[in-house]
């Protein structure tokens, strides 16, 4: 068995009820995204685990069967679970993988993605715009890599600048959970804005303005406005996005 510290308690209150596997399921997923549970540590048996929670072991098998889908813990025939996910970052990197894979049967999977970016960063700006203290040094440096990039018609090093705005914003807001998930679908935003920076009509003048308006409504806290000009950035982008997959779609059709 699984040392005592590390035994979930069970919630009498919940006994009775149809698919107890669920209590089951959320406080071992607690234990394991929170590091009590470490990577490679054997929970304890069905058995016990099914007397702890006063479920029966049908109910475990669920339990283990939602966790292991999770990508949270590996079972072994005639064994104890395993623990194979240890901290929230590692958890959400499968995430990650799941949805770049959905992008590579489905392109247009990429715009459903400027969607979140635009729930997340427009929140972004809120937290940001409320507080007493700004800490947006590196959204700054990120704008002024832009403006060197800009100037010397850099395409590349835009991009990465763009990019690095956007993610100094996220890392900004101070929000751990936020940044682990913005951060495993970095990579997947930074092609989309390379994608759509290639679109003739978006000129790099144009993108860098669109970005020093929305932190200079930043730094003056207005925050309406710096969502409002979020908004249209990402809208942008998102239209840009789909006159590029047109393209692609074009250009597949002409070669088949």
């Amino acid at each position: 068995m699984a040392p005592e510290s590390k035994k979930p308690v069970s919630n009498p209150a919940i006994r009775g009820r149809d698919k107890l596997y669920s209590s089951v399921v959320s406080a071992f997923e607690a234990q394991i995204l929170s590091g009590e549970l470490p990577i490679g540590e054997r929970l304890p048996s069905e058995g016990d685990i099914a007397r702890d929670f006063g479920v029966s072991t049908r109910s475990v098998r669920e339990a283990m069967q939602i966790l292991e889908t999770k990508g949270l813990i590996r079972r072994r025939h005639g064994g104890r679970s395993v623990v194979v996910r240890d901290d929230v970052g590692e958890f959400l990197g499968t995430l990650a993988v799941t949805v770049r894979q959905l992008f590579s049967t489905d392109p247009h999977y990429l715009v459903q993605l400027m969607v979140v970016r635009r729930m997340i960063e427009t929140e972004v700006l809120s937290l940001l715009t409320e507080r007493e203290s700004q800490a947006v040094a590196e959204v700054e440096d990120a704008l002024e890599a832009m403006r060197r990039a800009r100037d010397s018609r850099d395409f590349t090093g835009f991009t990465e600048a763009d990019a690095a705005f956007h993610l100094a914003l996220v890392h900004s807001a101070g929000n751990e959970i936020l940044s682990v998930f913005y951060d495993n679908l970095y990579s997947l935003i930074t092609e989309v804005i390379r994608v759509t920076s290639r679109v003739p009509t978006k000129s790099l003048e144009a993108a860098y303005t669109e970005h020093a308006d929305i932190f200079a409504a930043l730094r003056a806290r207005d925050e309406v406005t710096a969502k409002t000009l979020m908004r249209g950035h990402i809208d942008n982008s998102a239209a840009y996005l789909r006159v590029a997959l047109e393209k692609i779609n074009q250009k597949n059709r002409q070669t088949a």
